[in-house]
C-alpha cells in the first residue's frame, strides 16, 4: 500500500472511531468561528445596509474602504489584537490573550469586513427598487434599513456563510493569539499545521476532511433554504 493511500485509510480510521481528539478540536472551531460569526452578523449586517441605506459624505469612499477591508491580510489582524491583549497593551489587564475569547475577537474583525460587504450590495440593490415606495410611506432611515434587512434576509444567508468560511479556514490570527494550545485554543486549521510539520499527516488529514465536509454541507443547507424561501415567498 502507498503511502498516500495509507495515510487515507489511516485518517478514515480516525474518523470511523470519534477519536476523542479530533471531535475536542472540531467542537472548538465551532464554537470560536460560531462566535466570530455572530458577533459579526450583529455589526457587519446592520453597517453594511446602513452603507447602502444612507446618504452622507464619504458614502463612496466608506464602500471602498469595506471592499478593501475584505483582503485585510489575518496576521496583521492577529499582531494588531495580539498588541492590543498582550499584558502591555490596552486591554491586558482582561488576560484574554491565548484564550478561544481572542480568537473570536480577532476572526470578528476579519469576517465583519466581508458580510459588511456583501450586505451593502444586497440591500443597495433592493433599496434602488423599493426607495421611492418606503420614502412615499414615510419611512425613517432607520426603519428602511430595518425593513431592507428583513427583507433581504434570504439572500443574507450568504453573507453568513461567506463570514463562517473565512472564520473556518483562518489560520494566521487565531494562532498569534490562541498560541494553538493543546486542549485550549487547538483549532482545525491550526492543528491541521502543526500535525503537518510533526508528521502526523493521518490525523492532518482526518481534520481536513471534516472541515470540507462542514463547508460542503453549509452551502448544501444554504441553497436548500434558498430554494424554500423563493419557493414560500416568492
Amino acid at each position: 500500500m502507498s503511502a498516500f493511500t495509507s495515510t487515507f485509510s489511516d485518517a478514515l480510521s480516525l474518523l470511523s472511531g470519534f477519536d476523542a481528539a479530533v471531535a475536542e478540536i472540531v467542537l472548538l472551531s465551532l464554537q470560536v468561528s460560531g462566535g466570530a460569526v455572530a458577533l459579526g452578523t450583529l455589526i457587519g449586517l446592520p453597517l453594511g445596509a446602513c452603507i447602502a441605506v444612507g446618504r452622507f459624505p464619504g458614502k463612496n469612499l466608506l464602500s471602498v474602504l469595506v471592499n478593501a477591508l475584505m483582503g485585510l491580510p489575518s496576521v496583521v489582524v492577529g499582531v494588531v489584537v495580539y498588541l492590543l491583549l498582550s499584558r502591555s497593551g490596552p486591554f491586558g489587564s482582561a488576560g484574554l490573550l491565548y484564550t478561544p475569547a481572542a480568537m473570536v475577537v480577532a476572526q470578528t474583525l476579519l469576517v465583519v469586513p466581508l458580510m459588511a460587504a456583501i450586505t451593502r450590495q444586497v440591500v443597495e440593490d433592493s433599496w434602488l427598487r423599493y426607495a421611492e415606495e418606503l420614502e412615499v410611506l414615510g419611512f425613517s432611515w432607520w426603519d428602511s434599513v430595518t425593513t431592507l434587512l428583513h427583507d433581504c434576509r434570504h439572500s443574507l444567508v450568504v453573507a453568513l456563510l461567506a463570514g463562517l468560511g473565512r472564520a473556518m479556514s483562518e489560520v494566521g490570527a487565531v494562532m498569534i493569539v490562541g498560541g494553538n494550545i493543546d486542549r485550549s485554543t487547538r483549532v482545525m486549521t491550526t492543528a491541521i499545521a502543526l500535525e503537518t510539520s510533526k508528521g502526523d499527516l493521518p490525523l492532518a488529514i482526518a481534520l481536513g476532511i471534516v472541515l470540507i465536509v462542514i463547508i460542503l454541507l453549509l452551502n448544501v443547507f444554504a441553497s436548500a433554504l434558498r430554494h424554500w424561501a423563493m419557493r414560500r415567498f416568492g
